[in-house]
């Protein structure tokens, strides 16, 4: 896999390595294995968003998922 960074960026992310002794790969894979999951958080839900949107996917009101779990019941 190769990426291409916008000038300013590499320039930040070398010096972050510079300045700690660790290696540009090092800190590029803590950015996809932390950033992972926001990403997919936000474009799974944007794409679910989109179906709802257009009639692909059903929505179902609270009150009635809680009653068929049973959590409304005192």
């Amino acid at each position: 896999m190769s990426i291409r960074l916008d000038r300013a960026v590499a320039q930040r992310l070398e010096r972050l390595a510079e300045c700690t002794g660790r290696t540009k790969t090092y800190y590029v894979r803590e950015m996809i294995e932390n950033g992972l999951e926001d990403l997919e958080d936000y474009y799974l839900a944007s794409a679910t968003m989109e179906k709802v949107r257009i009639g692909k996917e059903r929505v179902h009101p609270a009150r009635a998922v809680r009653n068929d779990l049973g959590l409304d019941i005192k």
